[in-house]
């Protein structure tokens, strides 16, 4: 064979050099460090749009549920101004303390005593947060009345799924006046009668007599209530931030029956201010003002909270800021209380 032939068939088959692979090594890495990269960004915009995406919904959905029972608070169905606890001692239990107030505020600093302690437990509320009771008829466990026999303690209701149960307390009215009773006998899903008897104990009824204004020796005051007006269950609840099993903070809210529900996480602080109307001159005040400096909360009071500002502090529950520390939001949101007209 030709040796020129030869030799350039032999430099045809040679591969890359050193320096060619070198360059195409640095080249390729180049391009993955970039695809990374941009892999990166994205996911961590992604994380944050998520975190941003979850405060919204848990701000959202703390500020629905609140209103859903400030809207209700002090009010009933009937529209009845008149109202006469039952109860032999409605101050025995924050949840038959009515007379104290339908909506009663907590500063950080002020204990809620009988209701739910400060501390670092599981479910307890989280030192320097405000707190608020809201005492409000359910809007799902009520019933229309069809007669009322004052003497055997017996409402007669238009359904058999009143949803009202034995022990539970009830906001009975008419256009005339209501009533809180607790009821003593009642089989829902069977009949659609309930009674409320008397009893000695501090929760249970005192009188026969149901009428306003309220009368706990003899019979009480007669009170007959009539046809079309409504009975509902009582659903007092306490608002608060409290410590989650997860070693963050929640939304949490506690009943009469002394169980406490986690409503949403990531609500790391609350912070409420009212604003009041002076019943005797019917003005309002130029301010908002901080629970602690409301010294009565009775529906009765002279200076009556008639609107409520709830500023919660909300907290993404991975790291997802650029500082890879977790993102914090405020949202503002006030509440008309309608059943204390402006």
């Amino acid at each position: 064979m030709n040796r020129r032939l030869h030799s350039r068939s032999v430099r045809g088959q040679q591969g890359f050099t050193l320096v060619e692979l070198m360059v195409s090594l640095v080249l390729g890495l180049l391009l993955i460090l970039g695809v990374i990269s941009v892999y990166l960004t994205n996911q961590q915009a992604s994380r944050t749009n998520e975190g941003l995406a979850r405060l919204q919904e848990s701000g959202r959905i703390a500020f629905e549920l609140m209103s859903r029972e400030l809207r209700q608070t002090g009010g009933n169905a009937c529209g009845a101004r008149l109202l006469s606890n039952m109860l032999n001692n409605p101050g025995a239990s924050w949840f038959t303390d009515f007379d104290a107030g339908s909506l009663r505020g907590f500063d950080g600093d002020q204990d809620a005593v009988g209701i739910m302690a400060t501390g670092n437990g599981v479910g307890q509320r989280v030192a320097d947060t405000d707190a608020i009771v809201i005492m409000s008829p359910s809007a799902t466990d009520n019933a229309i009345i069809v007669s009322h026999d004052p003497a055997t303690t017996t409402f007669t209701l238009n359904t058999v799924n009143h949803g009202v149960s034995p022990n539970n307390l009830v906001l009975v009215c008419d256009p005339q006046s209501a009533a809180i009773l607790r009821i003593t006998n009642s089989t829902p899903g069977t009949t659609a009668t309930i009674e409320h008897g008397v009893g000695a104990g501090a929760d249970e009824n005192c009188a026969t007599g149901v009428g306003f204004p309220r009368l706990c020796t003899g019979s009480g005051t007669p009170k007959t209530f009539t046809a079309g007006g409504v009975v509902a269950t009582l659903n007092p609840g306490f608002w608060y931030i409290g410590n989650n099993p997860r070693g963050g903070r929640s939304l949490y809210r506690a009943d009469a029956n002394g169980a406490s529900e986690e409503i949403t996480d990531g609500v790391v602080d609350m912070q409420l201010r009212f604003l009041t109307r002076d019943v005797g001159a019917g003005t309002l005040e130029t301010d908002w003002t901080d629970p602690d400096l409301i010294l009565d909360w009775s529906d009765g009071a002279p200076d009556l909270p008639v609107a409520m500002r709830i500023q919660l502090t909300l907290e993404t529950l991975q790291s997802v800021g650029t500082d890879q520390q977790p993102l914090r939001r405020q949202q503002v949101h006030a509440v008309s209380l309608r059943n204390r007209s402006l």
